[in-house]
Formats: C-alpha cells, sequence, structure tokens
C-alpha cells in the first residue's frame, strides 16, 4: 500500500504522553505521520461532559480534527469499579478533582474500597476517529481484573499500579509496554483499528478528499463574493 506519510498526519488528541507512547506504538506500522496534541501550539479543549466514554471520545476527536483541519485519534478510557456501581467511570481522570494527579487519583480509590471484599474492576476504552467533517469510526474494548490493596510496579500512568490482570499475575504498571499493549484495553481496541487498516486508510483519504472538494467550494464562493 502506498501511502506518502507527509500527506497522511493523524492527530492523537491527547497532552497525555503516556497514552500517547501507547498509541503511538500501536500505531508504529501504520503509513501515516502520527502526532499529538503536544506538537501542535495552545487550542482549546472541548468540554468533556459526556455520560459515555463514547460520547466523550468522539467529542475530542471531532473537535480537534475540527481545529486543526486534520484526522484526529481520540482515546477516552476509565476504570469501572464494581463496588463503586461502576464509578470512577467517564471521571476517572478527574476522580479526586479537576486538576488531580495520578497519585491522589489512586489514594481515593482505596480509601473509597477500604474494607471492600469485593475488588473486580474493568478498564474500559473507546476510540473515536474523526475527520474534520465530522464523520467518525468507533472502536471500543475491555479488560477485566481486580483492584488491589496498595501499588505495584513503576510503569505505566493512571491507575495502573493498582489494576491487577489475573491472567499474567501482574498490575499493568508491573508490564512492560508490549505485554500491556496486547491485554489491555486500549491496546485491544487499537487491535480492532488495524485489522481494519485497509479500509482505515481509504476511508480516511475519502474523506479528505470531499474536504479538500469543500474548501475548494467554499474558496470559489468566497471569490465571487468578493469579486
Amino acid at each position: 500500500m502506498s501511502v506518502n506519510a507527509a500527506d497522511q498526519i493523524l492527530v492523537i488528541a491527547t497532552r497525555n504522553r503516556g497514552k500517547s507512547a501507547e498509541i503511538k506504538e500501536m500505531l508504529a506500522d501504520f503509513p501515516i505521520l502520527v502526532k499529538d496534541l503536544n506538537d501542535f501550539g495552545p487550542i482549546p479543549q472541548p468540554v468533556e461532559d459526556g455520560r459515555t466514554f463514547e460520547e466523550n471520545a468522539y467529542k475530542k476527536a471531532a473537535f480537534t480534527a475540527k481545529v486543526l483541519g486534520l484526522p484526529a485519534l481520540a482515546d477516552d478510557s476509565g476504570l469501572s469499579v464494581d463496588a463503586l456501581a461502576g464509578a470512577p467511570g467517564v471521571y476517572s481522570a478527574r476522580y479526586a478533582g479537576p486538576q488531580a494527579s495520578d497519585l491522589q487519583n489512586n489514594q481515593k480509590l482505596l480509601e473509597a474500597l477500604s474494607g471492600e471484599a469485593n475488588r473486580k474492576a474493568r478498564f474500559c476504552c473507546v476510540l473515536s476517529l474523526a475527520v474534520p467533517a465530522g464523520p467518525a469510526l468507533t472502536y471500543e474494548a475491555f479488560c477485566e481484573g481486580v483492584i488491589l490493596d496498595s501499588p505495584r510496579g513503576a510503569n505505566g500512568f493512571g491507575y495502573d499500579p493498582l489494576f491487577l490482570y489475573p491472567p499474567m499475575g501482574k498490575t499493568f504498571a508491573e508490564m512492560s509496554m508490549e505485554q500491556k499493549l496486547s491485554v489491555s484495553h486500549r491496546g485491544l481496541a487499537l487491535l480492532d483499528l488495524k485489522s481494519e487498516l485497509e479500509k482505515v486508510l481509504q476511508w480516511l483519504r475519502h474523506r479528505q478528499a470531499e474536504e479538500n472538494e469543500r474548501r475548494g467550494a467554499n474558496d470559489i464562493c468566497m471569490g465571487g463574493k468578493n469579486s
């Protein structure tokens, strides 16, 4: 498949370097140039007020695509704990407050589960791949695990040190990136996207052609208006 990487740019709609590194690793064999928001100047942030991961993923992807005029891939993911009725859910990144650190979120989670015997939880991930005109493709995946009483491991980010994946007997923070991506919610969602690589690239090219045609028509109209 011949695609000029210089012409095919995909923006990961995040400034989270840990999340960006995982996505870039999974997309390393895509014949496109992958960037994230750290490669651009300051841009407004979308309001993540969706009630589901899918709604928030689409909001981020569509907003970023429109602002930058480039295809954008957004991930909205989080931790759902059975004993907490699914919390922290879509509020995972800001569980302990709008500017909460990973450590603060983890501490609040441990406090909420203090004395709780049911530690079952799952990580959920929804990927939304959007183009400037608005249409998007969606991929989602889950990973089941349990929440430990104390953190283990120094890798990863977020709730990784507390999330034990029983089949490996390791927390996400004890795994290498390769191990984690082979079983994690984000890794599995990205595998689904990659399995449709040819169709995804065709879709992006088609949508980009439509966008170029639309812009050309607008330029003609604007030129006629000023003549």
